[in-house]
């Protein structure tokens, strides 16, 4: 077990795979004791007291105020929450539906619900037809969501879903002054309707009033993963996962002084929750929370640079969209010296544009690998990592690569060859809430399929090469195919139908469809695109783009092969990209086992090689310009 009291160790203690394999020859409960989230938040209460534990800014300007939250009052406050929701009957088996921007009580809500039953978090930017079927999978009983606001339209919508649901019996609102109205009225509903900070005021802080008693596998979350329309998939987090977790960053960060970390990312999604959550809260950093919106706020965008500054920022954590924006945005006058390093996450990062960031904000950009379904981490970024990799695997977990006929391995692939990525360890969920979502996410002995396409090195490094799993990555966010080939193949003039992601320089992928047209049919493609935005509830899901085809083209035993679709629209964009910038190139699109899709460029004028480099540096997919 790591010696609390000694930190900062001299230097990193896991940063090559001979040290992971060593660091795991004492055994994971003796390493690490927490296996609950309460208990393990409980002991960080203790320990760091009145240092502070939440920062927050409500417009994200430079000379703002800000509101801070002690560790002490953190612990208090997830305590008071617990008990508020055991109060109303909320016991270990019962959901918790949170619907919260980022905010200090969104994680007094996760903590809280997670103390008393299972946290579900929702994005809030979902209609509310998508938040009620989320809440009626997770079988909600309670939901706390932000209250009425001049700014947002949560309450309206979640006031609308749960009184869909045939679970929800009461609404907690969170009331924040500056951006919500002190009062939230439900209208004529059954629900129970009462106020958050004024309900969990009046709670017992120093214990749980359920005297709950912890275990590693007890559920504590439900996370929603994507799923078809109409029926969400949410995959099943444990206490032990949390706690591992955070448990593990204590260990990678063992080397460094407490310090500051900002947030920007949504407190609904993986990384948000765990690695800006739990984890951080474990080792005793002090987290910005900047603004409601986090990254999406344009005030506080503009002025990120100075937040670095002010609050002397040394981590952040972000998806490479954000990344692009802050490469636009000036630094000025601004001291971001304390900027250490960036971990760039849940979309890939094109490998050019992360070396010229770095070059230009002198900062080191680390590239890991994780999913919901692994408590956010599957593989981590040392130090010195090879240019392409994802880092290497978490100690106690294991990642294998192999070739799959259906969930049997047919074959355990050599290092350096591509295969499906597989992973076990401490880290990885027990499975989806619904038991059909389950059937190929196993593979025998317990192996969990990512759907990821990967190779591992001789040093224990792993490397991206595609997806096996059809998802569609828009800035981070998973977009199930199906979401848009369901809704679109009901139009009368459609005859097929296949979703693909549309390169894009900034969001990775955009989601767009191949269609084949029934006989005689003179269907356009703005009218099909204005038919998505009608029929396909999640917004992130509607195409932005059509492409007519005469026929889908199929592998050799009859089944369509998205691959040939990816190809076609990779080489349309990025012809017609190069085009515009007057750039004259010939490009051939090929798939290889590593590197997965490839694009060969091919200039007429070599001296324009270096434009050219700019112009592309922001797609994922591997470019050769030659």
């Amino acid at each position: 077990m790591i010696d609390l009291s000694r930190v900062p160790l001299p230097e990193p203690i896991m940063e090559t795979i001979d040290q992971v394999i060593a660091f795991e020859q004492t055994p994971l409960r003796e390493q690490f004791p927490y296996t609950d989230s309460y208990n393990l938040i409980m002991s960080s209460a203790r320990r760091f007291k009145t240092d502070t534990a939440l920062e927050f800014l409500l417009q994200g300007l430079p000379e703002e105020t800000s509101n801070t939250t002690s560790f002490t009052e953190l612990g208090a406050q997830i305590t008071r929450t617990a008990n508020l929701l055991n109060s109303l009957g909320i016991t270990a088996d019962d959901a918790v539906s949170i619907i919260l921007p980022i905010l200090p009580q969104t994680h007094f809500a996760i903590w809280g619900a997670q103390a008393a039953g299972i946290a579900n978090p929702i994005n809030p930017m979902l209609e509310a037809e998508n938040i009620g079927e989320i809440i009626a999978a997770a079988g909600s009983r309670v939901v706390i969501c932000l209250g009425q606001s001049q700014h947002s339209n949560i309450w309206e919508k979640v006031v609308a879903a749960a009184a869909g649901t045939q679970t929800v019996e009461t609404l907690l609102s969170v009331h924040v002054p500056g951006l919500t109205k002190p009062n939230s009225d439900a209208g004529d509903t059954n629900v129970q309707v009462m106020d958050f900070d004024s309900a969990i005021a009046g709670m017992n802080a120093g214990s749980l009033d359920s005297d709950r008693q912890f275990s590693a596998d007890q559920v504590a979350a439900y996370f929603h993963t994507g799923g078809t329309t109409g029926r969400p998939k949410l995959a099943q987090l444990t206490h032990g996962n949390m706690a591992f977790l955070g448990q593990l960053m204590q260990v990678y960060t063992a080397h460094m002084t407490y310090h500051t970390v900002l947030c920007g990312l949504p407190l609904f999604h993986i990384y948000g929750v765990i690695i800006q959550g739990v984890a951080a809260f474990s080792v005793g950093y002090r987290v910005i929370l900047m603004t409601p919106a986090g990254f999406r706020s344009p005030v506080a965008m503009e002025h990120f640079w100075k937040l670095v500054d002010r609050f002397k920022v040394q981590q952040f954590s972000a998806v490479p969209t954000v990344l692009m924006a802050l490469a636009d945005i000036p630094v000025g006058d601004a001291d971001i010296s304390s900027l250490t390093n960036i971990n760039s996450g849940a979309a890939p990062l094109s490998l050019p544009f992360e070396l010229n960031f770095e070059k230009r904000f002198q900062v080191e950009v680390g590239n890991g690998y994780g999913m919901t379904e692994t408590t956010a981490l599957i593989s981590r970024a040392p130090a010195q990592q090879p240019p392409g990799s994802v880092g290497m695997r978490i100690p106690y977990s294991q990642i294998r690569i192999a070739h799959l006929d259906g969930t049997r391995v047919t074959k355990d692939c050599e290092l350096g060859e591509s295969g499906v990525i597989l992973v076990k360890g401490p880290q990885v969920f027990i499975g989806y809430k619904t038991e059909i979502d389950n059937a190929n996410a196993w593979i025998e002995d317990g192996w969990f399929n990512t759907g990821d396409l990967g190779y591992l090195d001789a040093d224990g490094f792993l490397y991206l090469s595609g997806r096996a799993k059809d998802l569609i990555i828009r800035s981070g966010h998973n977009i199930d195919p199906e979401l848009i080939e369901e809704p679109l193949s009901t139009h009368p003039e459609v005859s097929a139908v296949i979703a693909v992601g549309l390169p894009d320089p900034y969001a990775g992928e955009l989601p767009m469809a191949f269609v084949v047209k029934k006989p005689g049919s003179n269907v356009d493609a703005d009218t099909l695109l204005t038919y998505c935005a009608e029929k396909i509830s999640e917004r992130a899901a509607i195409p932005k783009r059509i492409e007519f085809i005469d026929a889908m083209p199929l592998t050799a035993v009859g089944k369509i092969f998205r691959p040939a679709l990816r190809q076609r629209i990779a080489k349309l964009v990025l012809d017609a990209h190069l085009a515009k910038a007057g750039i004259a190139a010939a490009v051939q699109l090929e798939i290889e086992k590593k590197r997965g899709l490839v694009a060969n460029i091919v200039l007429e004028d070599k001296s324009q090689r270096a434009a050219a480099e700019e112009l592309l540096q922001g797609y994922t997919l591997a470019i050769v310009i030659s």
